[in-house]
Parts: C-alpha cells; sequence; structure tokens
C-alpha cells in the first residue's frame, strides 16, 4: 500500500503593524496515524472552538489530541487518509471501538455484526468532505454512493463509514461544524 504525497499547510497572521503576513508554512505538523486501522491517517490542518471564530495571531489550535468532532460552536478542517477496504476489513469489533476511542469519541462507533461496515459511526455535526485522491464508497444505513476525486458529500449527522474499495490508498479533506439535531429527528435516531 503506497502512502499518499504530502502537502503544506499555509497560515496567515498579522505583523505588528497589521500588515498580512505569513505566520507558518509547512507540513501539518499535528498528524496522527491511527493503530487500530494501519494506513489511516488524520492530518489536522485547523481548528476553532467558538463562532464566529477568534482571528488573531493564537498558537496553532491543532497542538492537541486529536477529536474527532469540534466543540460546541467549532470548526474543524482535516485531511484524512483511508487506506483499502482489504486493511480495513481486516480491523476486528475490538480494533473498530479502538479506532474512534483513538480519535477522542469512542460512542461515535455504530458498527456491529449486523453493519454494513466496521466502521459505522455518527456525530452531531454538519460535514464536507471533498474526495481529493482515489475513490471511496459512502456507506449509509440503507445505500451505498460510489464517490471519485472531485465529488462532494454534504453529511448531515448521518450514520455512515468510508469504504475504499480498490488496492490504492484515498484521500478526503473534510471541513466539520458543530451541529444539534433538530428535536424531531433527535426522536427518530436509534
Amino acid at each position: 500500500m503506497q502512502q499518499l504525497p504530502g502537502f503544506k499547510r499555509i497560515v496567515t497572521g498579522h505583523n505588528a503593524e497589521g500588515l498580512a503576513v505569513v505566520a507558518s508554512a509547512g507540513a501539518t505538523p499535528n498528524n496522527f496515524p491511527l493503530k487500530a486501522v494501519p494506513g489511516t491517517v488524520f492530518y489536522e490542518v485547523w481548528n476553532s472552538a467558538t463562532s464566529p471564530a477568534p482571528l488573531d495571531n493564537a498558537p496553532d489550535p491543532t497542538a492537541q489530541p486529536l477529536q474527532l468532532s469540534p466543540g460546541p460552536l467549532g470548526s474543524v478542517i482535516r485531511v484524512v487518509d483511508i487506506p483499502p477496504d482489504s486493511v480495513q476489513n481486516q480491523v476486528s469489533a475490538e480494533d473498530a471501538a479502538a479506532a474512534f476511542a483513538e480519535i477522542g469519541q469512542f460512542h461515535a462507533g455504530t458498527g456491529n455484526a449486523q453493519s454494513r461496515h466496521k466502521l459505522m459511526h455518527r456525530t452531531e455535526t454538519l460535514d464536507y468532505g471533498v474526495i481529493t485522491e482515489g475513490e471511496v464508497w459512502l456507506v449509509l444505513d440503507d445505500e451505498e454512493v460510489h464517490l471519485k476525486r472531485g465529488d462532494i458529500v454534504v453529511q448531515r449527522g448521518t450514520n455512515h463509514a468510508w469504504s475504499n474499495r480498490t488496492e490504492q490508498m484515498a484521500r478526503m479533506v473534510f471541513i466539520l461544524l458543530d451541529g444539534r439535531y433538530t428535536a424531531h429527528l433527535q426522536e427518530l435516531l436509534p
């Protein structure tokens, strides 16, 4: 399984005179390869803890433990490398649970013996997912969608998994926004 090429993160800010400057440029400093699912890597690009987001010269907010979802009123942008199912399908139920514990949200995992994919999960977030390399299948409770480079998914708190049915690595960019289920929908969810 060949790893995907790296990418550069550019963070801007302001100097003492208020002029726009490059505050940092280079590889993302905070990356999290999952032990429970080899080949899966979370590259934390940036996050905010509130909305509106503070526009300041504060330190890098990604210098903290990995957290799958943003905090209340927060946002996250990350890149995720998704290995082929030939690797993901070797994951046991215990490893799947461990994977969600590794990403700071053990309760997000919804997979069980009857699930369509071992890594099914649900978060109370609005997610925008962009396929930038390879192919993946969006697996939902009762249907699937084949996605290719350039396709975009708007994920509205649904139970799902990402299935890579090729033998090449896939990469997605995710932007996650804190969300809340409506009262009506909350009553319907298992």
